[in-house]
């Protein structure tokens, strides 16, 4: 049900119980009203670590309350309003069992049902899982002899690059590996070929020049892969039909402490990030709202799941310019619980705008920043749009460089620092622009560049302040030696990021190019000229491979340890303080392999290699203990595999929370939030929102059902109220 208004029906939330983490209650124990527990069997007996899924549609918006069964069969589904349900078991071995009336405050037993043979009991794996049938071109195939040769372009010099950019270009929008992509009627080469060409759009409503094009797009991407690409599809989806993939195991110790809670919104519009307080302080907008941005529609989303209800609010594009073209990309909420977002829409497509009709402060010499690194190369003007949930304002910030995600610093000033430029790293300072209301003032800007002069190797000297006696900028795919006495400029595009607690250094995801790494900048006391930036690649062996091939994103914890994600299915952790070397001719990338330690995520692996089929996107670092598996926990949402993934950094384990139903569930982004510090495992949580681009593609979305927002809680076990 779509909502009119902002403002919420019921202005106050209920309570929540004070309960503490004691020992397991007993299927005797009384039951509270709002409860509705039981045991699940099925011939076979008690049915351990399987999903009883409990799904009203008499609120608002689409409800639904997720747990997982113990070891001996026992659930408790709690926190559930007062509706009349349909509940039901979903587990890995089963098929959906038949669907039960209920209603809170009672016992439910509930018959499983073992699936009739291994096909059946396959179509609720994840989408992983499938993905571990498509078999790559073997190691031996690389560097790629081109058409005439074995059909792979020469540009992909190692397998890995090869799989990096079937897994980045595929998964940047989808799973793979889910009906969607594994089902088709033909399965031949022809057949993939006519299916790219007839892609849906993105969304029901999709704007401007993002809209358009998207079997173009899909089109171009796969004939990037050569005329094997298409080959591998088709042999992929023709062994989907006749052959399975492994078996998931089902839910294990604390993963069966999991509850989720699912609500519908956005009404089947595709979501890109999800946030619900400032990560810094996450007590912020406590029981508040949920937003995320649509972006092909133009809109801020938003959830209260306090009364259950959705809606939607449009957003503005820069003064004068073209409605089509807003593309909010991501959110995030500042200590006063207001809603900044990134717009990368280009307002002046196809033609660059004009110098003396882009906002003057960009190039304009009397500005320090310009004066130093002036910005005249842009397709267009842009904004930073910030939402104020009290008045319902919202206000259009232009500013000069690229932006893509955003982060706050924890200084005085509340800067603001935006990930997505090629050439540099900008920031605002939102304190300033309260007082100011001046974009120009409020702002600024630094090229990345490299302390590798060697007159600096043992000391910590600023970088050379003239560009003019930079080195350019070394190009990955050809690395040739800079100049050893000056300076060098970094480019390439940045990604995921996060800001460090300890020293308010901002710490990039290099992505879009091979090989990929992570950046550090400290724009230092006096920016623009004390600006610095490093960077730090993913160890590679002479053989070319590397140890994790695409980062994604950056979360920080703590005590400074950078936690990165990586494509090739990995966390990598990157502790600075172990480096020999910070600076000087050799600091170009490759000069702190000491630094690294890589974790890979269980689960299969693609056909002919050693690289899973799992898939991160943003990462985060839970640094105050929002979920219940301790502080600095850092996770991510496990978008190819239906969960969010936690790796547990005193054992190098990982525990895999999974969201059955709807199958589908793709999360880009995460945050958790503490509501109520003294109600236990009631009053905090992680956030984390459906983002399959198309939203179709997901369970139930050609019903217009979703996407979807979740809430993920531990309790200290599975029956626990």
């Amino acid at each position: 049900m779509k909502s009119k208004s902002f403002k919420r029906a019921l202005l106050t939330a209920p309570a929540l119980l004070a309960l503490g983490f004691g020992a397991a209650p007993t299927y005797a124990a009384s039951i509270s009203a709002d409860v509705l527990t039981g045991v699940v069997t099925s011939a076979k007996g008690p049915e351990a670590g399987v999903w009883v899924i409990a799904e009203t549609e008499d609120l608002p918006t689409r409800f639904i309350k997720i747990v997982v069964t113990d070891d001996q069969g026992r659930y408790l589904l709690p926190q559930l309003p007062k509706a009349k349900f349909k509940v039901w078991v979903r587990g890995y071995g089963l098929v959906d069992s038949a669907h039960v009336d209920a209603a809170p405050g009672g016992k439910l037993d509930l018959k499983a049902v073992i699936a009739p043979n291994a096909t059946a009991a396959a179509q609720y794996y994840p989408a992983s899982y499938w993905l571990s049938l498509m078999n790559i071109p073997a190691a031996g195939e690389f560097p790629g002899t081109g058409p005439s040769g074995n059909g792979i372009p020469p540009k992909f010099r190692t397998q890995q690059e090869y799989i990096s950019q079937i897994k980045s270009d595929c998964m940047l929008c989808h799973q793979l590996g889910h009906e969607g992509t594994r089902l088709l009627a033909d399965n031949t080469v022809e057949g993939w070929f006519e299916r790219l060409k007839v892609a849906r759009p993105l969304g029901d409503t999709v704007v401007g020049n993002h809209g358009q094009g998207v079997s173009i797009s899909m089109m171009n991407r796969m004939t990037g892969l050569g005329p094997r690409g298409l080959a591998i599809f088709a042999d992929w989806t023709q062994r989907a039909a006749k052959e399975l993939p492994p078996a998931p195991p089902r839910p294990e110790g604390v993963e069966r402490n999991l509850v989720l809670t699912v609500w519908d919104f956005a009404f089947g519009h595709a979501l890109h990030d999800e946030i619900t307080t400032d990560k810094r302080n996450p007590t912020v907008n406590a029981n508040g709202f949920a937003y995320a941005v649509a972006p092909t529609t133009g809109h801020l989303e938003y959830l209260d799941p306090v009364n259950h209800v959705a809606g939607e609010i449009k957003l503005p594009a820069l003064p004068g310019k073209d409605q089509m073209n807003v593309y909010p990309h991501n959110p995030m909420i500042d200590g006063k619980g207001r809603v900044w977002i990134t717009d990368t829409g280009q307002y002046t497509l196809p033609e660059p705008l004009p110098l003396e009709q882009r906002s003057a402060f960009c190039a304009d010499p009397n500005n320090k920043f310009a004066k130093y690194y002036p910005i005249s190369g842009s397709t267009g003007d842009k904004q930073v749009l910030l939402f104020d949930p009290g008045s319902e304002g919202i206000k259009s910030i232009p500013h000069c460089f690229g932006v893509h995600h955003l982060g706050f610093a924890y200084d005085k000033e509340d800067s603001l620092y935006f990930s997505g430029d090629r050439d540099m790293v900008g920031w605002i300072a939102t304190k300033t622009f309260d007082d100011t209301k001046d974009a120009a003032k409020s702002q600024g800007w630094c090229p990345m560049v490299l302390d590798t002069s060697e007159k600096n190797a043992s000391a910590d000297i600023a970088i050379t302040p003239d560009r003019t006696q930079w080195n350019a900028p070394v190009n990955p795919l050809d690395p040739k030696p800079g100049d050893p006495t000056k300076d060098t400029r970094l480019t390439g595009g940045s990604y995921g990021m996060d800001i460090n607690p300890a020293d308010n250094t901002v710490w990039l995801a290099r992505t879009g190019i091979f090989p990929t790494g992570i950046m550090r900048f400290d724009r230092g006391a006096a920016p623009p000229e004390t600006c610095k930036t490093e960077f730090y690649e993913s160890p590679k062996g002479a053989d070319g491979k590397m140890t994790g091939f695409a980062a994604k994103s950056v979360g920080m914890d703590s005590k400074g340890i950078a936690w990165v994600s990586f494509n090739s299915g990995q966390f990598g952790r990157f502790e600075r303080s172990k480096c020999k070397v910070l600076r000087g001719p050799t600091a170009t990338g490759q000069h702190c392999p000491e630094g690294w330690s890589f974790y890979t995520l269980p689960g299969p692996k693609l056909g002919n290699s050693n690289v899973a089929t799992e898939h991160f996107y943003l990462n985060w670092v839970d640094l105050y203990d929002t979920f219940g598996l301790g502080k600095d926990i850092p996770m991510a949402p496990g978008s190819n595999s239906d969960s969010i993934v936690a790796m547990m950094p005193e054992t190098g384990k990982f525990l895999q929370f999974r969201v059955p139903y709807p199958r589908g569930f793709f999360g880009r982004g995460l945050d958790g939030r503490i509501d109520d510090p003294k109600s236990g495992w009631k009053g905090k949580g992680l956030w984390g929102a459906y983002a399959m681009t198309p939203a179709h593609h997901q369970e139930g979305g050609d019903e217009g059902k979703g996407p979807q927002m979740v809430h993920f809680q531990l309790r200290s076990n599975p029956l626990e109220e």
